[in-house]
């Protein structure tokens, strides 16, 4: 997966391009990320995996650099990770394409933070944390627009905030005796984040450079009960830990894991925080800072361990420590949660015992926004009667309608990663008709689920017309389906759509098979097995995992034993055998050894040498000959026992010799393809891995040559240094009868530890050190001493016709580190690899790869690790000297059973141009390939390409920016990655297929979602809207306005104020909004009425608090929204004892003589002019509103920071140029202080500000929006005026008074400037295309 920056072909293998993460545990803290592109970042043990999370397939794994080079340093356990924010980069004219968009930052235990290249694999930035306190969380903050700051919790109580671009620390915060539990960003405020503390501290902080000075904080609390934590603490200063202050290098998760508090900002409402502690569920308001609403934990139920709110509906999904999922609910008109459904996460079907644990959930945004940009979209038909063809509304009403589909992760801890949807469906209300009333008059179009956005317009003016001939629709079905469904029959269903296991234990055991060709078949037959790239691991759990190298994956899992697996063995290519044992009691010593053959094939597991009674002795370990027909079983302090695998195997006889180390021979050396036998060269290369197709004993004969092609011999070395070698013949077993060395051969000095055997060569080590090889055909010997503590392994080095040596072996020794060596040279201690330590963790075992089938092709070595880790490392035998490998290759890394469709992980400049390509248009049948890997999925987009049609036929006929020739080349570009079927996959391919014809606002859209920038999404979403929004307003200020309004019903101010001022008006008196209907797209509201109609909604959420400042804070919400009669109630009621009583009363006085409008005006506002003065609870705006001048009313609320409520204010009262001006300055600060362009974008185009939004993308270095925002803004208005075509007169009418495009007209200087910009962008991405090698995936 990995493609360096830099043009240049991928690596294939590098030495961590091969591995496989073991299983996370409670050490790593539960941390998982997901990146807004889709992509699951979660810590293993010592090493990240990332998971593409709609193919559910291994990207690649990660592993955390030790601290230092020196031999003793592993690499700590991972407890935080976290993508960058940062969006796909574009700025090619001045800078070279990075991979920002591929940073992840990791934090472990050791207090060591990291910024990490998915492509590079390695860090690129190490943070300065030099507390040395384990990382418990990470967040990602913006306060300046190019660049991001990391906050850190560490340790118990310290909050750090670190530079990104120097990794320098610039501000701490420390808590005690607070614990610190979570951190998290505000998603409305890029410079806002809060921390939560186990006993319910909530500290906010607000960033605002990169000095400590900038640093704003306010500490705030939450009630919440704690008793069980203060006695855990005492279980733990009682523990000799000293308690939370005595263990300072711990942290939250590590001295509790199951005892969590986490929370997350609401991504629909401003100001609100849902928070969960072990038995409680908070709903928290920052603004009023207090608790609105608080959950006991259900009866029967685990401990709360994690709280998602669903991206699109008021939806909150919490974890459970027992493996559960609660799904909870708004109710509609507050903000009260009720539970709606309990479901397991870890089916009970065939679990192991101990049942595993979920550690981590998480959600995919990408997902959620694409869904958007579906329901918005791809259900709206093409006409207004077109529906009825398609849609019964019989079947509509009787079928549950699916009102949402969310994707969740769930990671446990036996390896394995979970893909659930959960769909929120909702009935057909039959008896609420009513409600098509209110939202519609058109209750034809509401019935046939028609394109009813014509149904919500807010402003009068042209829209209804426009949403009826353009397919811009802000709605589509939802807003239809919002007013017909049943709330309180909503249901909630999980399905499981993906799982990826990983190992699922610690590694204790490896075996690789080596068949020779005497080994058949496992169902019989007298074919010869070939070698195969599976690799067995045995692990702590009893669970036998077979990994496929070749796809870098886990093939199949089979639970084998109760208890550790020791022992592990195959049989030729498709069965294993392995044991375990457990001792009886320790006064009698007694073990039963439990020995069981596994066929890969049928996942059947068989018991042999099944015993009634305990033995004496455990088994200690197994040997099987290459051929898999002979096994040895080495007992401690017992004679070893020989058997023939049958199907049912059979002791031949016991060897009551003191072993102590036993090898059969491995496959022989093949000779050279001259001399090679027929049958060995008719055999296809595959066959001929490692010399599997040639005899075990062909080049070699014992001396009395009598050793035939079915005979298999092993080696061995006695307690007392005496060597030998037996031969096993059917059931005899003879004296092989070897040339001896010479008698100094023998040492005395060192019990044989270790030994390699194949024919005619015996490698042995000792205890010593010393390696020792002997040719047991001419007697030649020789030996040396490594310098190093005793070898436990030595293994052979597969070997192929041509090689230059045989004698390259890999040893391990008892220190856990290994070398290779070369036995052939002169001095194989100068020319070994000496590898002392494999960077990060200890080596428990390891075994040659032995799938070589050329001399040029790689060594590869599998290595258990002690972090539960398996890898493949590549070593170099080029030129005659070892070496890791880092040349580049042209094969293909890997295979999968599936094409990975991750646009993200493409090399940037192939990103960006698949980019380009979705936005300008490209005909579905593009997606379609002729490649194996897509013939066996139902592609359902019509069209199959053919490779010699014209690249341009491919790209729509529609209107394009920039040089006309650079959608070809980009397309010749891309077209490996269309070959290999890894561009999108179905179920995105047909949804762009449903919405290409929509306009460019919903590609642009589509394009944005693919890459993970759900903002820019949404915006491209919003942006028909707002220039229809726009172009009303246009419309209503011209002299021809009461012909329009005779034909296009609009609110009038007469209407609005009666709307306003209507007693106990709220969220409930509007037309019925589902959330379900709102989603992300409430992030971009702008229109008055939907600003009103958000304010008005929390109202009811504060109405039972109480206290003096929620008091003044409920006025100044009711005042906004226009509700002067309850506002006064309220100051009335105010006791006179009250500090605010004088305010108040004043206030009320003026507030309720607003009906008059009488000569205190000015008395008025000079007393409001003190009152903001000297007053902090912005009294002064609300008597400014009491006098009509909300103008100014809304320009002081904007300048304390109320930038909401100034919009509410403005949406409620001010109408033309007077909001406008209120949403220009907002879109600024938005702009300028929030960071958030997106947001910022949406408000100048409501605004008529269309110079303001090109000047804003211009400054963060977008050419390609900038042209794609003129591209759509123009395609937006030529549909409005297209309605101009008509015989009907208000069409007409309407027609005629739509103004220009202000500032975006051909001849304007910004709009010829961007698009010289566009093009210079374009040429220097078809070169850097054209120089960047697509990787090999």
């Amino acid at each position: 997966m990995s493609s360096p920056s830099s043009p240049a072909p991928a690596t294939v293998q590098d030495c961590w391009d091969c591995m496989l993460p073991g299983p996370p545990s409670r050490s790593n803290f539960g941390s998982a990320d997901v990146s807004p592109a889709g992509l699951l970042a979660f810590p293993a043990g010592s090493s990240i995996s990332v998971v593409d999370t709609r193919s559910m397939q291994l990207v690649v794994s990660l592993p955390m650099p030790p601290p230092s080079s020196a031999t003793s340093s592993l690499s700590a356990f991972v407890t935080s990770v976290r993508w960058t924010p940062l969006p796909l980069g574009r700025d090619l004219l001045s800078t070279e394409p990075s991979s920002s968009h591929l940073l992840l930052a990791a934090g472990d235990r050791q207090g060591r933070i990291a910024l990490l290249d998915l492509r590079l694999k390695s860090p690129v930035l190490w943070f300065d944390s030099d507390d040395r306190l384990a990382v418990q969380d990470l967040c990602w903050i913006q306060a300046r627009p190019d660049s991001y700051l990391l906050a850190a919790l560490s340790g118990f109580s310290s909050l750090s905030l670190f530079s990104s671009s120097t990794g320098r620390c610039f501000w701490k915060y420390d808590a005690a005796p607070e614990i610190l539990s979570c951190v998290r960003r505000d998603p409305f405020d890029s410079r806002h984040f809060c921390v939560v503390g186990l006993k319910g501290f909530l500290l906010s902080v607000t960033v605002l450079g990169e000095t400590e000075d900038d640093v704003v904080i306010k500490e705030l609390q939450i009630r919440t009960e704690s008793n069980e934590l203060l006695k855990l603490e005492r279980e733990l200063a009682g523990g000799g830990g000293g308690g939370v202050a005595g263990s300072s290098t711990s942290s939250a998760s590590a001295a509790f894991p199951l005892y969590a508090a986490t929370f997350a900002f609401s991504p629909q409402w401003r100001h609100i925080l849902y928070v969960t502690f072990p038995r409680e569920l908070v709903v928290f308001d920052l603004q009023y800072e207090t608790q609105l609403f608080t959950a006991a934990l259900p009866r029967g139920c685990g401990k709360f361990m994690d709280v998602l709110p669903d991206p699109n509906n008021e939806f909150l999904y919490c974890g459970h420590v027992d493996g559960r999922l609660s799904t909870w609910r708004r109710k509609e008109g507050e903000q009260v949660h009720e539970m709606c459904s309990m479901e397991e996460l870890l089916p009970s079907l065939g679990t192991s015992v101990p049942s595993p644990s979920v550690l981590a959930l998480a959600i995919s945004q990408s997902d959620s926004t694409l869904q958007n940009i579906g329901k918005l979209y791809s259900d709206a038909p093409d006409s207004p009667f077109s529906a009825v063809e398609f849609d019964n509304p019989f079947d509509f009403c009787d079928a549950p309608l699916v009102l949402s589909k969310t994707h969740l992760v769930s990671i446990s801890d036996d390896g394995k990663v979970w893909n659930w949807l959960l769909t929120a469906e909702g009935e057909y209300n039959h008896k609420d008709d009513k409600d098509l009333d209110v939202v519609s008059n058109i209750t034809e179009l509401s019935v046939t689920g028609t394109n009813t956005n014509s149904v919500v317009a807010s402003t009068g003016g042209v829209e209804m017309e426009v949403s009826k001939k353009s397919e811009q629709s802000s709605g589509g079905r939802s807003r239809h389906s919002s007013s017909t469904i049943s709330h309180t029959r909503m249901s909630v269903k999980i399905s499981l759509v993906g799982q990826l296991q990983l190992l699922s234990s610690a590694v204790t055991m490896l075996a690789v098979p080596s068949p020779s060709s005497t080994a058949t078949l496992g169902r019989g037959g007298n074919f010869p097995v070939v070698a195969v790239p599976l690799v067995a691991l045995g692990t702590q759990s009893g669970i036998v995992d077979i990994v496929d190298v070749s796809a870098n994956a886990v093939a199949a899992s089979f639970s084998v034993h109760n208890g550790t697996v020791r022992g592990l063995r195959w049989l030729g290519n498709s069965r294993l055998v392995s044991f375990s044992y457990t001792q009886v009691s320790e006064k009698t010593g007694g073990f039963i050894n439990r020995l069981i053959v596994t066929c890969l094939r049928s996942g059947l597991n068989k018991p042999f040498r099944v015993l009634q009674k305990p033995e004496r002795a455990p088994i200690r370990a197994l040997r099987t000959s290459s051929s898999g027909r002979y096994l040895l079983i080495l007992l401690r302090d017992a004679p070893v026992e020989v058997w023939a695998m049958t199907k049912t195997p059979i002791m031949l006889r016991s060897l009551a010799l003191p072993f102590t180390v036993l090898e059969w021979t491995l496959p022989t050396v093949p000779r050279p393809p001259q001399n090679a036998p027929a049958k060995q060269s008719s055999l296809p290369p595959k066959d001929q891995t490692s010399g599997a197709s040639d005899r075990p004993s062909s080049d070699s004969k014992g001396s009395d040559g009598s050793q035939d092609d079915t005979s298999e011999s092993f080696a061995f070395a006695l307690a007392n240094g005496a060597l030998g070698v037996f031969e096993v013949h059917g059931r005899r077993i003879r004296d092989f009868r070897p040339k001896w060395p010479s008698s100094s051969f023998v040492s005395s000095d060192g019990l044989i530890t270790a030994m390699a055997y194949r024919l005619p060569h015996v490698v042995m080590g000792d205890r010593s050190g010393n390696i020792r090889w002997w040719d047991v055909i001419t007697g030649h010997s020789s030996s040396f001493n490594t310098h190093r503590e005793g070898i436990r392994r030595i293994k052979f080095s597969p070997v192929v016709p041509g090689d230059r040596s045989r004698g390259r072996v890999a040893v391990l020794f008892y220190d856990n580190t290994f070398s290779v060596f070369d036995l052939d040279s002169p001095d194989p201690l100068a020319n070994s690899l000496l590898h002392p330590q494999f960077p990060g963790t200890l080596v428990l075992e390891l075994d040659w790869l032995p799938l070589r089938t050329d001399k040029n092709d790689p060594l590869l070595l599998c290595i258990a690790g002690a972090d539960s880790s398996f890898r493949l490392v590549e070593i170099n035998i080029a030129d005659k000297k070892l070496g890791f490998a880092h040349q580049p290759r042209s094969i293909k890394e890997r295979f999968r059973p599936m094409p990975l469709c991750s646009p993200i992980l493409l090399p940037t400049p192939h990103a960006l141009a698949l980019r380009m390509i979705l936005q300008l248009g490209v005909k579905p049948s593009w997606f379609n390939t002729c490649s194996t890997s897509l013939e066996k999925r139902p592609h359902l987009i019509p069209g199959t390409p053919k490779s010699s049609e014209d690249l341009r036929s491919y790209m729509m006929d529609v209107q394009t920016v920039g040089d006309p020739v650079v959608p070809e080349l980009l397309l010749k570009v891309l077209e490996p990655y269309r070959k290999e079927g890894c561009i999108l996959d179905d179920e995105r391919a047909k949804l762009y297929a449903k919405v290409v014809n929509k306009g460019c606002s919903v590609r642009f859209a589509f394009a944005a979602a693919i890459f993970g920038e759900s903002s820019e999404a949404l915006f491209w979403l919003q942006l028909p809207h707002a220039l229809n929004y726009l172009m009303n307003k246009s419309i209503n200020k011209s002299p021809q306005k009461a012909t329009v309004s005779a034909s296009v019903p609009e609110l009038d101010n007469a209407s609005m104020v009666t709307r306003i001022t209507s007693k106990g008006k709220s969220a409930s008196g509007r037309e019925k909004k589902d959330a379900t209907s709102q989603g992300q797209l409430r992030l971009m509201a702008f229109e008055q009425e939907e600003l009103w109609a958000n304010a008005s909604e929390r109202i009811p959420w504060h109405e039972k608090l109480e206290g003096e400042d929620a008091i003044q804070n409920r006025v100044h919400e009711l005042v906004s929204v226009g509700n002067l009669e309850a506002a006064v109630s309220l100051l009335l009621s105010t006791p006179p004892e009250s500090k605010y009583f004088s305010a108040n009363a004043l206030r009320a006085v003026a507030l309720s003589s607003a009906v008059s409008k009488s000569l205190l005006e000015l008395a008025v506002k000079v007393v409001a002019a003190n009152m903001v003065r000297t007053d902090r609870s912005l009294s002064g705006t609300h008597l400014l509103c009491a006098v009509g001048r909300y103008q100014e009313a809304c320009s002081q609320l904007q300048d304390a920071g109320c930038w909401t409520d100034a919009a509410t204010l403005a949406a409620t009262h001010l109408k033309g140029s007077d909001y406008a001006r209120v949403l220009l300055r907002w879109a600024t600060h938005v702009l300028r202080a929030e960071h958030n362009i997106w947001r910022a974008l949406i408000l100048y185009v409501a605004a008529g500000a269309m110079q303001g939004a090109l000047a804003a993308l211009r400054e963060v270095q977008q050419p390609d929006t900038a042209a794609m925002f003129i591209l759509a803004c123009r395609e937006i208005h030529a549909n409005i005026s297209d309605l101009g075509n008509s015989d009907d007169e208000s069409k007409s009418s309407i027609k005629d008074m739509l103004p220009h495009l202000p500032g975006l007209g051909p001849e304007n200087e910004d709009v010829i400037a961007v698009g010289e910009y566009f093009g210079q962008y374009q040429r220097k991405l078809v070169h850097l295309c054209m120089d960047s090698q697509p990787y090999a995936e």
